[in-house]
This record gives C-alpha cells, structure tokens and sequence, in this order.
C-alpha cells in the first residue's frame, strides 16, 4: 500500500518576477532573485531562463523555488533532466525543504521532486522535515506537500518516521483545516498497521474527534480504511458514547456512519443505548435524523421497542405530533409498525384527528395509515 504515481503540479498564482538585473554574477545569472514586487513580464522571464542550464543556477535553487517563474524553471529542468536534475537541486535545497513546503511557489517544487528522487532521498527528505511535519501540515500550502510526501512513501522505515512525526500531534492535525487532509491521506495511502497512531487517538478522543467539523470527516474515514479489528474496536467506542453523540450537529453523522455499515452488533448496540430516550431524543433535531435511521436498520424486535417507547402516552403522542422533527420519526415508524402496534397507533390517534387532519404532517400520517376522514 505504499507508493503511487505523482501527477505535475504547476503554480496557478500570480507573484514575483524573474531572474533580476544589476550586476551579473559569475553564473551568467542576473545580480539577484526578483522579489514579489518585481515589474518583470512573463515574456521578461522567459527570456531570462532561455537557454539557462540548470547548473548556472547552481546556489540560487532555493531562492528560485520561491519565485513564481523561477520554481517553474526549476520544475521544468526537473521534467528534463530526471533523476540527474533532482540530485543536483535537492542537495541544495534538502536542509530548507520544511521552508520551501509551505512557500506558494516553493511547496510546488517539493512535489515535483518527490516524483524524482531516490527511495534513500525520500528518506533523507523525511528526516530532514520530521521535526517540522506537523506544523508543515496545518499550512495552507505545506499541507499539499505533505500530502505528496505521504503518497511518495515506499517503505516501511519511511512509514515509521512519518509515524514518528505526526502521532504525537494527531488530534491537533485532525481537527485543523489543513492538517486533516494529511491525516486522510495517511488513512488511504499507509497500510492500516502503520496508520495504527490515528485510530488509537481517534478510538482515546472519540467524543472530542467526532463532535469537531473536521474531525467527524476523518473519523468516517478512519471506519472505511480500517482492518476489521480497527473498525470493531472504534465502532464499539463509538456506541458507548452514541447516545451524546446523536446530540450533536457533527456527532450524529458519525453514528449514521456505523449504522450505515449493517453490522448488526453495532445497529442493535446503538438502538439498545437509545432505548428510554426515543421521546425526547424525536424532539432534538439532530438526534431525530439518527431515531430515523434506526427504525429503518434496527433488528425487528428492537425496532417494535422504540416506537413502543413513541406510542405509550397518548399524551406524548400528541407533542410528538406538533413538533417539528419529532412528526417525522413518527410517520417514519408507521412503515415499520406490524399488527399490533397499527391498532394502538389508530388508538391514539382518533381523539387527535379533528386537530392534524388539516395540517401537513396530519395528511401525510393518515395517508399512510389508509385513513378516509
């Protein structure tokens, strides 16, 4: 599960110009590199980086990648001159690549490289920015490097000092609008054995994982890339907390998710923690998208014991009627309802008729239960 094929990255943003003037330097180049206030015209560039060799740019690789047409440039020899190129730039630029990931122009040339370096200088490459990785991460344009960083590994020592970077910091990065994508990545591209460090902090913070914005994502995936023994056991966590969870304008999406994978264990184990709540857990408007989905994935003898729980009162039954969310989860359950329960629901509901035959909800829950009033 390592490895996987690069694609070319090409800068799409304005910026700084070529290659300056002034004094020329003993390199053929010009006196310095062009600042972002640089007046120099695309065609200007051009011209300058005409007939340029790479190795007359020799000790101002770095300064180039930071430059909107100098990166191109370097990216360019790159495409070219293959294995040879990357050497040659990335021993100078290696000691600065934690810079140059989170550089608009410079986090470009990163990427390329990754697509022509060694499997040793991808190594070499990891150690230089592990001490840097996590914070490379939470920027907007390092998050893409380590991104390619991470579909580049090809080993499982260069799994191992990813591991070594990221996990002590994988809550931060998952709940981080960068960071959470280099925490998905390393989901879909690491074996799940390596990514073991993500599913003991997802599994160890699951209520704080899966009640954040980005966290509820990547606790989805998490459950779609784990080994069955990764899966049973943040499932299993998962279920204990369901019943705060539903609650939640994020944590209910989560326990949708494992209800949505069908394992039995896990629907009848939600359901089981929901049971005593179904009342109140109908009138929230999160919860109430979650009593939905139970009735319809609960085994039946579960399924007869929640929407008993809706039925009891009449009383309830009423204010579950009016209220917004909760009329739904009831006319969701009359799909579900065998014999029995029909006739309490009629029960029920014949003083109420008079009141909902008029409304909206009243016509929809009559309609299903065939009734001509």
């Amino acid at each position: 599960m390592y490895g996987g094929n690069g694609r070319s990255y090409r800068t799409s943003r304005g910026g700084g110009g070529g290659i300056g003037g002034g004094n020329g330097g003993s390199n053929g180049i010009g006196g310095g590199i062009g600042g972002a206030g640089s007046s120099a015209t695309k065609g200007d560039a051009e011209v300058r980086f005409a007939g340029l060799e790479l190795e007359q740019a020799e000790s101002q690789y770095s300064a180039l990648a930071k430059d909107q047409h100098g990166c191109r440039f370097l990216q360019r020899k790159l495409e070219e001159g293959g294995a040879h190129a990357a050497t040659l730039i990335l021993n100078e630029v290696v000691a600065r690549f934690s810079e140059l990931m989170t550089d608009p122009f410079g986090n470009y040339l990163c990427q390329k490289l990754l697509e022509h370096v060694s499997d040793s200088q991808k190594t070499e490459i990891l150690k230089s920015v592990s001490s840097d990785l996590a914070f490379v991460s939470l920027n907007m344009h390092g998050t893409r490097a380590v991104q390619k960083l991470v579909e580049h590994v090809s080993n499982a020592a260069q799994a191992s000092l990813l591991v070594q970077a990221l996990g002590p910091h994988t809550v931060k990065l998952i709940k981080d609008l960068n960071g959470n994508h280099v925490v998905q990545k390393c989901l879909v591209r690491l074996a799940p054995a390596d990514a073991q460090f993500i599913f003991d902090a997802v599994t160890a913070q699951c209520v704080e994982v899966s009640t954040h914005r980005h966290g509820c994502c990547v606790i989805q995936r998490c459950l779609d890339y784990a080994s069955p023994d990764q899966r049973r056991r943040l499932a299993g966590e998962i279920t204990t907390h369901a019943l705060s969870l539903v609650k939640d304008p994020f944590g209910n999406y989560v326990v949708q998710y494992v209800l949505d994978m069908g394992d039995p264990m896990f629907v009848d184990a939600i359901a089981a923690r929901l049971r005593g709540n179904v009342v109140d857990l109908s009138m929230q408007k999160f919860a109430s998208n979650v009593m939905e989905k139970c009735m319809r994935v609960a085994s039946p003898d579960l399924r007869r014991l929640l929407i008993a729980e809706l039925y009891a009162v009449p009383l309830t039954l009423d204010n579950l009627l009016r209220d917004g969310y909760a009329n739904y989860v009831i006319q969701s359950s009359i799909d579900y309802i065998d014999m029995h329960q029909r006739a309490v629901l009629l029960d029920r509901l014949s003083p109420l008729i008079p009141l909902i035959r008029n409304t909206p909800y009243g016509k929809r829950i009559m309609a299903k239960l065939n009734l001509m009033y």
